[in-house]
């Protein structure tokens, strides 16, 4: 609740700082911006209120109200009750990262629980907790291995297969640094094997996406070995979902694993917040930033969870820290921890496979319309690209109008791409949903 501050509160400040009147603080702005009068419509009581703001939310179309088909890193799941039950619990909703860790046993444990669970899904050492999204742990990653080799490896190769959000964040991190960023050139129709060119004894870094962009999925153990051959670190970027029914990356040669954390029980929610996985070898664990939880025995033997590696950041020796970064998305990342929980080995395994069984039913289905093909005839996991017979967005507002989101434009990142559409497919959509979306494509085939 806000209390404002009394006349007499107001002039005991005043005093205490050797100022007469409220107006004078402002002294330092011209005259005619110190105070505008804004133009506000007449005051509402509450109940006015709510009810403009109740009209003005139900314009919002949300994927209650539409079919969607759209994904590009932020995808359509079923999130549990029990998952949103347990984040609004008191003791968890209102918390914040503890500056007296050890007494938060409870949070403590639910993010230890949560770094477990990652790294057994992306086969790695030590997973921290964590970062903002997926962008942000991938920029990381780049500063991660940039200060690994200690500024004397300058290069980093970027897939341009990597999400365009995400090479965005990298190129802004590492504005007015020495780092060259590589790779984004190549033909987007090649595999992984024309990143190896660009690997040399400069390189600090190679970063691919596993399922990439474009939905393909493709074997990386060739360009690990590349990678490690010239002295390199290789980072792979992952849908986490895809990892209950394919190789983990830490099996074929990752040193750095990142993702997007919001297939794994986090609502759309317009954007975020979401959740940046980031996991890493044992050996690099003192070159990660965030937060890491590890587990112990208290004086009495009774097992207890500490917070360790976090000085460099927030307290001691900040210059030396690897990143500022230190706060950790700690209710979307027990939000993960709890859907993975729930679901267990089994039942990720089921969602994973459902989303594969149900986009290559729609890629096949929709490949048969006339003036339709897939862009690509590489394996894929719940995402794929799909030539089309005109532009995606007008494609798109013919299917808005049907009440159903389609796919992502990718004429919006890359050149040439503007009749190219990504479309992602989910547990939730339905078969009958499914042929719908190809009955709509196929009237535009047709006109």
């Amino acid at each position: 609740m806000f209390v404002p501050h009394t006349v007499e509160d107001r002039e005991a400040m005043l005093q205490a700082i050797g100022v007469k009147r409220m107006e004078d603080l402002f002294q330092d702005v011209p005259a005619q911006y110190r105070f505008p009068q804004l133009d506000l419509p007449p005051a509402l009581t509450e109940m006015e209120a709510l009810q403009e703001l109740r009209e003005i939310a139900s314009v919002n179309e949300t994927t209650q109200d539409l079919v969607c088909f759209l994904g590009a890193g932020a995808y359509n799941h079923y999130v549990p009750a029990a998952v949103d039950s347990i984040l609004r619990r008191g003791e968890f909703y209102t918390a914040y990262t503890p500056y007296q860790p050890e007494v938060s046993q409870g949070t403590l444990q639910a993010i230890f629980d949560y770094q477990s669970l990652i790294t057994a899904l992306t086969g790695m050492d030590v997973s921290n907790a964590s970062h903002y999204d997926g962008a942000t742990a991938v920029a990381e990653a780049v500063s991660m291995a940039y200060a690994n080799f200690r500024g004397k490896r300058t290069k980093v190769v970027l897939s341009p297969a990597l999400h365009p959000q995400y090479r965005q964040v990298v190129h802004t991190y590492n504005i007015g640094t020495p780092i060259q960023l590589v790779g984004e050139d190549i033909d987007l129709m090649a595999g992984p094997e024309a990143l190896l060119p660009y690997i040399d004894n400069n390189t600090a870094l190679v970063i691919v996406q596993y399922p990439d962009f474009f939905g393909r999925i493709y074997d990386y153990t060739k360009l690990a070995e590349a990678a490690h051959g010239a002295g390199a670190l290789l980072s792979v970027a992952v849908n986490p979902l895809a990892l209950a029914i394919f190789t983990p990356p830490g099996q074929f040669g990752a040193d750095i694993v990142t993702g997007e954390g919001q297939p794994l029980g986090i609502p759309l929610s317009y954007g975020g917040p979401y959740l940046g996985i980031f996991a890493t070898k044992q050996e690099y664990v003192r070159k990660m930033a965030g937060r890491l939880v590890g587990e112990t025995v208290d004086n009495r033997g009774q097992r207890a969870y500490v917070l360790t590696l976090t000085a460099r950041e927030q307290h001691i020796r900040r210059e030396k820290a690897t990143s500022n970064i230190c706060t950790n998305q700690g209710l979307m990342a027990l939000a993960s921890t709890v859907y993975m929980s729930l679901l267990g080995k089994e039942g990720l395994r089921e969602v994973a496979e459902l989303n594969y069984h149900k986009a290559h039913y729609a890629a096949q289905q929709i490949a048969a319309l006339p003036g339709y093909s897939l862009w690509s005839d590489a394996p894929f996991f719940n995402e794929f690209a799909v030539r089309c017979p005109k532009q995606v967005s007008e494609i798109n507002a013919h299917l808005l109008d049907h009440d159903i989101l389609g796919g992502y434009d990718l004429g919006q990142d890359y050149q040439g791409m503007e009749n190219v559409m990504l479309v992602a497919v989910t547990e939730m959509n339905s078969r009958e949903e499914i042929d719908l979306l190809v009955d709509v494509l196929s009237e535009v085939s047709h006109d």
